[in-house]
């Protein structure tokens, strides 16, 4: 088979299609090894990214990302810093040598004074990895002992120690203390930890905003109880107000629930993540600590279950809203037909009153047309008499009346008939 056998034109998609899968590669990861790692929230959009990153990058001497890259890059010091873009926010990870004792201050590092965050923090993490040592076993006396998490993962060839806790410098605090994996497989444990910080505090963002409207859905309840309440004594007199006063609790109601539309959604993707990499880790539990996964559930399923009764409680109140709108319009409407008929009914009257005027009309309308026309004729008929005729104008004036009569009640009625076939096309 020759070179390009299969050169045939590409869908347009592929290439970004299997590029995807190669999009994080796990990072190798020699021990020992400190390993820092800052999440920012983007409000101000990629560009606020690339401005931080071609600074820091210039400073290094290398060539900055393109504006539409997702990651990149440098070395830095005696390590190596990373950038990563995701939806929402954005991860910085830098990598040194251990120092000589858990927890002590590294030598300097990108995240000093001269770093300008591209926006707020929202994840901070130091992560040690470390030989099984009597020393290192000893640093576990750092960790609070009230949330301490100890377990064993990859068959026992590395524990991971945690509280969960930050220290002095906002960051939280992760020991895995190796006992012989290879450098593939701490890169990839340490992605998954570093994940499960970094979505388990994104997904508990929405915890708060649950918190701030439940009391707005609670108002919100109230008042739809008061309004229905009325509904029962004072429908028909007080239905427009009534509909008002829900039509703006609807409107309440619905902008609070745009506002944590996309928040909760993203809690429960944040969520999912956390669920997937605890998963992958494979804790085995050491009697007397719990294990992450045990300890991320106990305090991460009751907020998810907060942000979810949040979002039932606003669709089932806008359902509810929606039927007691519904009800009142019925009630307005019937009214207005009510109201339809009444006016239908004058209106019909009033045609009748106007037709028997026009009745009335049109019958003087002739009489005084006639009357006209009488005394026109009244004056030929002199004037034919002046001529030597042998008639008198008084008597053939009179004999003219009643055909002048006949004649114009004929024609206004010719004229009338006329019109309304008009009217009907």
């Amino acid at each position: 088979m020759t070179k390009g056998s299969f050169a045939f034109p590409p869908a347009a998609q592929r290439a970004q299609a299997l590029g995807e899968i190669h999009a994080r590669p796990y990072t190798l990861v020699p021990s020992p090894r400190v390993i820092f790692q800052l999440a920012f929230l983007t409000e101000g959009g990629s560009t606020v990214d690339h401005a931080v990153l071609a600074d820091m990058s210039r400073s290094r001497g290398v060539s900055p990302p393109a504006r539409d890259a997702s990651h990149h890059a440098m070395s830095w010091g005696q390590g190596t810093l990373r950038w990563e873009r995701h939806t929402e926010f954005s991860t910085y990870f830098w990598d040194c040598p251990v120092p000589e004792r858990f927890g002590d201050v590294v030598p300097v590092h990108p995240f000093g004074d001269s770093f300008s965050p591209p926006g707020t923090l929202i994840s901070g993490i130091r992560l040690e990895i470390r030989p099984d040592t009597p020393q290192t076993r000893d640093a576990i006396s750092v960790f609070d002992p009230t949330s301490l998490c100890y377990s064993e993962v990859k068959d026992g060839q590395a524990v991971i120690v945690t509280d969960f806790r930050q220290n002095g410098d906002g960051l939280t605090q992760i020991l895995v203390i190796d006992r012989g994996m290879s450098e593939a497989g701490r890169g990839a444990l340490v992605q998954r930890l570093l994940d499960i910080e970094t979505y388990r505090t994104l997904a508990m963002m929405g915890l708060p905003l649950a918190q701030s409207l439940w009391p707005e859905i609670r108002r919100i309840e109230d008042g739809l109880t008061a309004v229905t309440q009325r509904m029962k004594q004072h429908a028909r007199e007080e239905a427009d107000a009534m509909l008002a006063e829900i039509t703006r609790l609807a409107a309440e109601l619905e902008a609070n629930a745009a506002l944590s539309l996309y928040r909760f959604g993203a809690s429960r993707a944040y969520y999912g993540i956390v669920q997937e990499r605890v998963r992958t880790l494979a804790e085995v539990a050491t009697p007397g600590y719990e294990t992450l996964g045990f300890f991320l559930e106990r305090r991460l399923a009751p907020a998810m279950r907060t942000c979810q009764s949040v979002e039932e409680r606003q669709a089932n109140l806008s359902r509810k809203l929606a039927r007691a709108t519904a009800l009142l319009r019925s009630w307005i409407d019937v009214e207005l037909e009510q109201l339809n008929a009444t006016l239908l009914n004058s209106m019909d009257r009033r045609a009748k009153l106007q037709l028997r005027l026009q009745q009335t009309v049109e019958g003087l309308s002739v009489a005084a047309i006639s009357y006209y026309v009488v005394g026109l004729f009244g004056y030929l008929a002199k004037a034919a008499h002046g001529l030597g005729l042998p008639i008198k104008p008084e008597t053939l004036t009179g004999l003219s009346v009643p055909v002048v009569v006949i004649g114009m009640w004929l024609l206004v009625r010719a004229i009338r008939r006329k019109h309304a076939e008009e009217d009907a096309h």
